[in-house]
């Protein structure tokens, strides 16, 4: 039944696990009863306690066979964990058992930073959907890196086949927004070992300044940087990590085409569409509403789709697009196909469906074969 790294033992990856023991719905009536950042906190203590063991046969499942070629890398299928839940990368091994076929981690910065003061992060049940405020909150780093070569499910090629690896880097809330660049720079160098596929993190709305990056001499900058110093990796380490962009849906027709201009200028590998908004259009008269922060599923899911539907057309049909925000439903996966994304990931949606969620989309997905 399980394998020994170490001499410990360990429950590989690649197992064809049942549906989960323990449903979520009755798991969630408890974790909404908790502050929101208090439950989130709870589910990944719980997570990096199970993950390896028995324990983890409450929230298992297969995973769905529909594997995609994508910016050189080959996906076991196209439904991912996005960044922001597992910032500090300690709960790897645990998502590898959920049925995904990449995980997404962090966003980790250069050094360690409490984030924005609580409370940060707030329910909004009527409408599917969560505002944070959370700020880049991580243990910098050292810390991720760590944990990241702690993983299990990472130790054996196996393992590292059966899911990819994604590692988002961003910059420091004191460092300057014009010395962004550093922070990205020394980032991008601590996780290109370990990394699957790295993305970089220029639109979050919770750290001062950051969506600047996304203006056109910016952005230029920023990407001209990342690429000279990839260049220099793939010398000393002999590999090609793609680098992603993340991108915020709060764009225009005009900033996504100079966007999309800088992403083939400096080559990178794709974009993933989009983070979290400012709007709250969708949301007006609900309690928590107007807290400041960004505003992540179910009335996220248009303003998604239509970036997504933009980038497409502005970038051809071979660019790669992973497409994140508002999927509650195998369904809602199926739209962001439809827009133009290649792939898709689940981020709030995990909260108000489960694990359960996963499959259902992997299931959807692999019925709509391009």
């Amino acid at each position: 039944m399980f394998e020994t790294i170490g001499g410990q033992p360990h429950w590989p990856a690649t197992s064809h696990y049942p549906m989960p023991l323990l449903p979520y719905a009755l798991a969630r009536p408890l974790l909404f009863k908790m502050e929101a950042e208090a439950a989130h906190d709870l589910t990944l203590q719980m997570l990096a306690g199970s993950q390896s063991t028995p324990l983890q046969w409450a929230y298992c499942a297969e995973r769905i066979s529909d594997p995609i070629e994508l910016a050189g890398l080959r996906f076991p299928n196209r439904v991912g964990l996005a960044a922001g839940l597992d910032k500090n990368a300690r709960c790897i091994d645990a998502w590898s058992t959920m049925g995904f076929g990449f995980v997404e981690v962090g966003t980790v910065t250069p050094l360690p930073q409490p984030g924005s003061p609580k409370p940060r992060m707030f329910r909004l049940p009527q409408a599917q959907a969560l505002i944070n405020r959370l700020g880049f909150n991580n243990e910098g780093l050292q810390a991720f890196v760590e944990n990241v070569r702690a993983a299990r499910c990472r130790q054996t090629p196996e393992g590292r086949g059966s899911m990819l690896l994604g590692l988002n880097i961003g910059k420091n809330a004191a460092t300057p927004i014009d010395r962004a660049q550093d922070d990205y720079l020394i980032a991008l160098e601590g996780v290109y070992p370990h990394a699957d596929y790295i993305t970089v993190n220029i639109s979050s709305p919770n750290t001062q300044n950051l969506r600047a990056l996304q203006n056109d001499e910016a952005l230029d900058r920023l990407l001209a940087a990342l690429a000279q110093r990839r260049a220099a990796l793939m010398q000393s380490q002999g590999k090609r990590v793609p680098l992603f962009v993340k991108i915020a849906p709060d764009l225009d027709e005009h900033q996504i085409h100079l966007i999309t201009q800088s992403l083939r200028q400096h080559d990178m590998d794709g974009v993933i569409a989009t983070n979290t908004t400012l709007s709250r259009e969708a949301v007006q008269g609900l309690a928590h509403a107007q807290e400041a922060g960004g505003l992540s599923g179910a009335p996220v899911l248009q303003a998604s789709n239509r970036v997504i539907a933009q980038l497409r057309a502005a970038l051809g049909p071979s660019f790669p697009i992973i497409g994140v925000g508002g999927i509650l439903s195998g369904e809602d996966a199926v739209s962001k196909l439809r827009a133009g994304a290649d792939m898709v990931q689940l981020y709030t949606g995990l909260i108000y469906r489960g694990p359960e969620l996963v499959h259902e989309v992997a299931r959807q997905l692999a019925r709509h074969r391009p």
